[in-house]
């Protein structure tokens, strides 16, 4: 099988190109600055000769998009939305004009799509949107407004011999360098993983693992289209999460955060508090429905996993031999 990974260069994209290079696939990585054999080029908003590669591949798994880790400022918020949609949109042309176009297009979306909730879990058929939330930050909508049109762009894009699946994603959780895991390792390693904010927002996460296999689940079934939710059946409250990870890594005692305290330790790691503080509590309603089995479905296993490959080293050079499709 031979797949294109357009902005395969990030955390995700590099676990999916291990798995799929160690099962054997063919795997071209689109990327603005290609430095490795398999890397071309592209801007993400134009076609050009890149979608050479497009053209006969089996499968497109789109990953691009400018990170979110990172200050929510009126010229990051724009770049994030522009880098999605412009990238989504440049796919679906590059699909279009293919003579023999792929058989799937998996696009990267998030869940960061549903409300800021705490009362009920939000799956794909009953979840509630976000956007409208009374009570939180104005610019909370705007990063559901970007969920919504990059989810749109490839909607919209016109290949009808092509199945189209959004993946509203949770945290991917790996021991890679620089992922989400490796700076809440971080934090609890010093002792400050702690509840913040009382702790009571929801954090979804999916382990490595699974998300690989259930990207190999999704090619492999003809009967996904639309969204589906990538993301762990157990998502917990974030003082729950924190104690957890802080089991796993051994550490006893946490310190708490208030909100002003979660404001200046985003501000010091270059990020944003909405990260911390919006209630994510998703769950994988289509996965389940359709017999998709979890290998960590809940929080405690999958920590102390990858806590393990953290110690061992695998962060970079683990290898997901899963994918058989």
């Amino acid at each position: 099988m031979k797949v294109v990974l357009p902005g395969g260069t990030g955390q995700v994209g590099g676990i999916l190109e291990r798995a799929l290079t160690a099962a054997g696939h063919e795997v071209v990585v689109l990327t603005r600055r290609p430095k490795r054999e398999r890397e071309v080029g592209w801007d993400g908003a134009t076609l050009g000769r890149w979608a050479d590669v497009v053209d006969g591949c089996d499968a497109v798994i789109n990953l691009a998009g400018r990170s979110v880790s990172c200050r929510y400022t009126d010229e990051n918020l724009r770049a994030m939305m522009d880098s999605r949609v412009d990238s989504a949109r440049v796919v679906g042309e590059a699909i279009a004009a293919a003579a023999r176009p792929p058989r799937v297009w998996l696009q990267m979306s998030t869940a960061t799509i549903y409300a800021h909730r705490f009362d009920a879990a939000n799956d794909e058929t009953t979840g509630v949107v976000g956007g409208s939330e009374p009570g939180v930050p104005g610019y909370w909508a705007y990063s559901v407004e970007i969920a919504e049109n990059w989810e749109r762009a490839q909607a919209e894009a016109r290949t009808p011999a092509t199945r189209k699946v959004a993946l509203r994603s949770a945290m991917v959780m790996s021991p890679d360098r620089g992922g989400v895991f490796d700076v809440l390792s971080w934090l609890a390693r010093l002792g400050l993983g702690g509840p913040v904010a009382g702790g009571a927002q929801y954090v979804s996460w999916i382990h490595d693992e699974d998300f690989v296999r259930a990207v190999e689940f999704l090619i492999g079934h003809d009967d996904f289209e639309g969204a589906v939710n990538l993301a762990a059946p157990g998502p917990l409250p974030q003082r729950a999460f924190m104690r957890g990870l802080r089991a796993a890594w051994g550490v006893p005692v946490g310190l708490p955060a208030t909100r002003w305290m979660a404001e200046l330790g985003a501000l010091a790691l270059r990020t944003d508090t909405e990260l911390l503080l919006k209630s994510r509590r998703v769950v994988p309603g289509r996965l389940g429905a359709a017999g998709f089995e979890f290998g960590y479905p809940e929080w405690e296993p999958a920590a102390v996993d990858l806590v393990r490959r953290k110690r061992q080293g695998q962060g970079r050079h683990r290898v997901l031999a899963t994918l058989k499709v």
